[in-house]
C-alpha cells in the first residue's frame, strides 16, 4: 500500500499559503509541494490530499495521513450529506471550499483510500515532513 503524510500550511488566513505531500512505497519516498498567493489553510488541506491522489492510479490502494480533522470528518462523513442536500450545508448554505470537495470525492471515489489522522506538530515523522513542505510550498508567494 501507498503510504501518504499531507499538510496545509498558511501566513494569514487568508493570505499565502502553500501544500506538502510525502508519499511512500517500498521504501522510496516522493515530495510533492504548491502553493498559492491568497488562499486558506483549509484549501491548502484539501489540495494537499488531492495532489496525493492524483499521484496514484485509479483502483491503487493508499492511506492517506493528515492532520486536518477538517478533510477527515469531511471527506468519510460531511461530504455524503453536502451531494444529498445539493452540496449545502445542514443549514442550508453553500459548502465552502465546493470545488475542491467535489475534486477530492471524485478522485477519492476512484482509490482505495483508508484516511487516518495524527496530531498536527507532535513530532509525527510523515506529518513533520509534509508540513516542511507546505512551508516550502508557500515560501515564493511570501
Amino acid at each position: 500500500m501507498i503510504k501518504a503524510y499531507t499538510d496545509g500550511a498558511c501566513s494569514g488566513n487568508p493570505g499565502p499559503g502553500g501544500w506538502g505531500v510525502l508519499l511512500v512505497f517500498n521504501g522510496e519516498q516522493k515530495e510533492l509541494c504548491g502553493g498559492e498567493a491568497e488562499t486558506t489553510n483549509n484549501r491548502m488541506e484539501l489540495m494537499a490530499a488531492i495532489r496525493a491522489l492524483e499521484e496514484v492510479a485509479p483502483n491503487t490502494e493508499i492511506s492517506i495521513t493528515t492532520d486536518s480533522q477538517y478533510v477527515k470528518n469531511g471527506v468519510e462523513s460531511w461530504v455524503h450529506g453536502w451531494k444529498r442536500n445539493g452540496w449545502k450545508t445542514a443549514a442550508k448554505k453553500p459548502v465552502k471550499n465546493k470545488d475542491l470537495w467535489v475534486r477530492l470525492d471524485g478522485l477519492a471515489g476512484e482509490r482505495k483510500v483508508k484516511w487516518a489522522w495524527v496530531k498536527g506538530h507532535a513530532g509525527h515523522d510523515g506529518n513533520e515532513a509534509a508540513d516542511a513542505l507546505a512551508r516550502k510550498g508557500m515560501a515564493p508567494y511570501q
